[in-house]
């Protein structure tokens, strides 16, 4: 599609989009929000799964186990059943459960386990820190010397080449780690090639997909990933501190979890109460407490969203959306403003969000764009991060967003804001 700046070509983008579901989320008025990459709103059929899970609690008490509308018991699995579908993955394949750095842990200590030669774990410089902290801890843990821990350099800065990832699959090699999209930039890697050229090698291979989970199609169980992970409060709108979800490839299923744990028990035994663990037949053997079900609910609620809009309309959406963004980046702040774009311009290269930097100011506008009432994020040192979210963003608001940032640069308000972030950017 042509593009062009006025306003009301944006308008009569948003005429032709019959995909807004903005109307199933609560969506402040006066706000332009920009950050479901980090937080998704608040969908209505997620507020509902909660008020009816807390009403299972008030009415069944215990008996919500087995007889809630949901039963809490198997809540684990039926809710990665629905999510497979977003990932590509099969019903026994995904799990809902824990945290993105607690599942990180759980995968690496049944996944990493160097011996003779292969003793390396490599990851990258750019991956999101906890990754990192997560890996060093585990590394230390097993007693391994720090230099177990390779991380693969950047040429820019903010963006890997897959060609320097795949010479780094060297025979010395266990296991890789790495992000399905960068956090700061936005760069999607390409999973299905990393992962045939890890095979090749004999290299066990996983991805922490937080920043596509829901934005990006992916087909983790054709592409034969070995194990992925990923948050639910960001594009998948499950709230501040949701489950988190894992992937385990049919292949590796009857492996021994290197963190068992009771919940990951095979169900019909379970209250068995046997002292010797014997895992679940899937990728719930890798549970390993009980089920936070007010922090899991609000996610099949948001999941009826997306079975309803459909993953391939999500991304087509999306990437609509930001190809429109970096145009009117490109024409109305690039060279007049001292911007660029961090993220890949190709759409099989880049995810949900626009990487906006800009050398100097960048914390200031960002605070600017806040007092205007658009929430964006930034990330270290000077990216301003931008997803319009295809269920509840308008073309309008993309619109609107880069004209608020052009008015700040012409006026220079940003000039009266602090040069420091806050404790949460």
């Amino acid at each position: 599609m042509k593009f062009d700046t006025s306003e009301a070509f944006a308008k009569g983008l948003d005429s032709l989009d019959n995909l807004n579901f903005e109307d199933r989320f609560y969506k402040a008025k006066d706000i332009i929000y920009m950050d479901g990459n980090s937080l998704g709103l608040m969908p209505k059929a997620g507020e509902a799964a909660l008020l009816s899970a807390i009403e299972d609690y008030k009415n069944l008490g215990i008996d919500g186990w087995t007889e809630a509308g949901q039963p809490w018991f198997y809540y684990a699995e039926s809710l990665g059943a629905r999510m497979s579908k977003i990932v590509g993955a099969c019903e026994d394949e995904v799990v809902v459960t824990g945290s993105t750095t607690v599942n990180i842990h759980n995968l690496l200590s049944t996944f990493y386990k160097p011996s003779g030669k292969r003793t390396k774990l490599l990851m990258d410089e750019l991956n999101f820190p906890s990754d990192i902290y997560a890996a060093k801890g585990h590394i230390r843990l097993l007693g391994r010397p720090e230099d177990d821990l390779v991380l693969l350099k950047s040429r820019d800065g903010v963006t890997l080449d897959e060609d320097d990832i795949i010479s780094a699959f060297t025979d010395d090699v266990a296991t890789v780690l790495l992000p399905s999209v960068l956090y700061r930039s936005g760069q999607l890697l390409n999973i299905e090639r990393l992962t045939a050229k890890a095979h090749e090698k004999g290299i066990i291979i996983g991805f922490d997909c937080c920043h596509s989970a829901g934005s990006v199609p992916h087909k983790l169980h054709d592409w034969d990933v070995d194990f992925a992970v990923w948050c639910c409060y960001k594009y998948l709108n499950g709230g501040p501190g949701s489950s988190a979800a894992m992937f385990i490839n049919r292949r590796h299923h009857g492996t021994r979890p290197g963190l068992p744990g009771w919940f990951g028990s095979d169900k019909s035994r379970q209250f068995d109460m046997a002292l010797e663990f014997e895992p679940a037949a899937g990728a719930g053997a890798w549970q390993v407490g009980t089920p936070h079900i007010f922090s899991m609910a609000p996610i099949g609620g948001s999941l009826s969203v997306y079975e309803e809009f459909g993953m391939n309309n999500v991304r087509e959406k999306s990437l609509g959306m930001t190809s429109y963004m970096m145009y009117l980046i490109d024409t109305l702040l690039a060279d007049q403003h001292g911007f660029s774009i961090a993220t890949p311009r190709h759409p099989q290269r880049r995810g949900g969000h626009v990487a906006l930097a800009r050398d100097t100011d960048s914390i200031r506008i960002n605070a600017c764009l806040k007092a205007r009432g658009v929430i964006p994020d930034f990330r270290f040192p000077n990216i301003i991060r931008l997803a319009p979210i295809a269920f509840y963003n308008t073309y309008h608001e993309v619109w609107r967003v880069v004209d608020i940032i052009r008015e700040i640069m012409v006026s220079k308000e940003y000039l009266s804001m602090d040069e420091k972030r806050g404790p949460v950017a």
